[in-house]
């Protein structure tokens, strides 16, 4: 390493998967994998390279059968068609035609096999594409702007920014070593469509007046993340001009390399080293590394839209459109994708691009191609007017393929979203998100109605449940969902949330969110509606 890893000065304070990572760095596994283990087959894998696997973006899905699930990075969700043809063409070969959009815009596989994988590699690799490092304890994919270049709220376009920092980090064995996973956005959107508060490092829009002049930059979010304990990032005193966005991200990232907390697993996150520090004490050693910088300037997030975008809507360039699509609970195919794929090329700019929601646009149409484009038989189902409640339904993978999830959830999350539409009339969208276990995949923490996985004990035997939070938000006044006490059978929520959200129906003032809602009754008149419709 070119580093010092002054962490390994005190071996006592280490947990045990410290010493795997020390013995072989996790990028090591890549060369293993295509050199051996492709063609020694499954059996061969010892455990610790089973979980440097992770190095390659590959986890191994349930029931450890030999199969295992993949992520491909797409870096501030935009593709190419060739990239996107690529994508389902391995879907299919290897991966039973399953394509999956995961809430950190990338592509997911499942079903394939480790002597799958070089030939995988390598046809990414043929149209600029890697799963490495999409997993791991190291920078993973680079969220962002999914309309960066052609977006009307957008201060600046942050494709090469973004492009350039990972270029930097992808296999870079100076920071393939961190305490933890390390997550990070950069986006120059207004409403915060990066989701800048719950990442470990965010780049959000912000403008200083510096020797008499409006410079466009970014302010500085560190500590974000969710999980069992989640934490919303905190914004340093700091302005970044664009020409410094890499600067500073090596000095967050050296923090955390270096000063991150390597003990217990479940507390290694940046976020537990910046509650502990503080900002200021954070911002301090910062500079220490960087050298001194402007102050913040003004924060130009003015709201937060949750990264949709349903219908058609202009670009900045007069004449362009681009049409937001459903993809519902993020699950799509290899056909579909090769559709989406041509329809890029024929009628729009040749991208496609994917969101935090789970969800795909097409970009770059003209006015004189929309309605043609409308009419493409991919973009029936795929919709720009989906249904309400399956237009805001968001999914993690669930217990069918993975491994730390207790309960199934996405073909679960598409039910419920269908009996709420059938079941519903609002001509208010709420958001309602979907996790299988702690870690939150799904990211609950920030919806208006988070659903939590458990299991309950009946007569029956142990069933699927589900605990329910509600009231978050990001953005200005962003705070998490908060929890009620009533665990649901997974089999009555459809009715359950029924009852919740026509409780919301009946008392709202006119015009008024079902995040403003819950802030005005407050928490208790949710859990009282609760407890009584789980009494009834």
């Amino acid at each position: 390493m070119a580093y010092e890893a002054v962490w390994m000065n005190n071996p006592d304070k280490l947990n045990k998967f410290e010493f795997v990572k020390r013995e072989k760095d996790g990028l090591d596994v890549i060369r293993t994998i295509i050199d051996q283990y492709a063609k020694e087959g499954y059996a061969s894998i010892p455990e610790d390279d089973m979980n440097r696997f992770k190095w390659a973006g590959v986890y191994e899905q349930k029931p450890k059968d030999g199969h295992f699930m993949m992520r491909i990075r797409i870096n501030t969700g935009i593709m190419t068609s060739a990239q996107a043809r690529a994508i389902a063409s391995i879907g299919r070969d290897y991966g039973r035609d399953l394509i999956d959009v995961t809430t950190r815009q990338a592509i997911q596989y499942h079903w394939l096999r480790v002597e799958n994988l070089p030939d995988i590699f390598k046809r990414l690799e043929a149209v600029g594409l890697y799963s490495y490092e999409a997993c791991g304890d190291c920078p993973r994919t680079i969220v962002g702007n999914p309309l960066a270049g052609i977006d009307p709220n957008e201060l600046m376009d942050t494709r090469e920014i973004v492009e350039q920092v990972n270029d930097f980090y992808l296999l870079n064995r100076d920071f393939s070593n961190l305490p933890r996973k390390y997550k990070m956005s950069i986006s120059s959107n207004i409403y915060n469509n990066a989701n800048a508060e719950i990442n470990d490092l965010a780049f959000a829009p912000a403008t200083k007046v510096i020797d008499g002049e409006e410079v466009v930059g970014f302010h500085v979010y560190v500590g974000g993340g969710l999980s069992a304990k989640p934490h919303l990032a905190k914004e340093l005193d700091l302005f970044v001009r664009p020409e410094d966005v890499l600067k500073v991200s090596i000095g967050v990232t050296t923090i955390f390399r270096d000063y991150g907390y390597r003990e217990k697993r479940h507390q290694a996150r940046l976020k537990f080293l910046v509650a502990d520090w503080g900002p200021e004490k954070f911002l301090e050693k910062l500079k220490e590394i960087i050298g001194d910088m402007p102050t913040k300037g003004e924060n130009k997030i003015v709201g937060w839209n949750a990264v949709y975008y349903d219908g058609v809507y202009p670009q900045k360039e007069k004449g362009l459109n681009f049409i937001g699509l459903n993809v519902p609970v993020g699950r799509t195919n290899s056909s579909e994708l090769e559709q989406l794929a041509d329809a890029a090329d024929q009628f729009g700019d040749g991208t496609i691009r994917t969101t935090m929601s789970q969800n795909i646009i097409l970009a770059g149409v003209p006015d004189d191609k929309v309605e043609a484009a409308l009419q493409l038989p991919v973009l029936q189902r795929l919709s720009p007017n989906a249904k309400p409640f399956m237009s805001r339904t968001v999914s993690c993978t669930g217990n069918e393929f993975c491994n730390l999830a207790v309960v199934e959830t996405k073909e679960r999350a598409r039910r419920v979203a269908e009996f709420l539409d059938e079941n519903v009339q609002l001509d208010e969208k709420i958001r309602i998100h979907f996790i299988g276990c702690p870690n939150a995949c799904g990211q609950k923490h920030i919806a208006d109605i988070g659903l939590q996985g458990a299991l309950v004990k009946t007569p029956d035997g142990m069933v699927d449940a589900f605990d329910i939070a509600v009231g978050g938000i990001l953005g200005p006044g962003a705070k998490f969902n908060q929890s009620l006490k009533g665990r649901v059978k997974g089999d009555d929520l459809g009715g359950v949330l029924v009852q919740l959200i026509n409780f919301y129906k009946e008392g709202r003032e006119s015009g008024e969110t079902f995040h403003n809602y819950v802030n005005r009754v407050g928490v208790p008149a949710f859990q009282e509606k609760l407890t009584e419709i789980l009494a009834s």
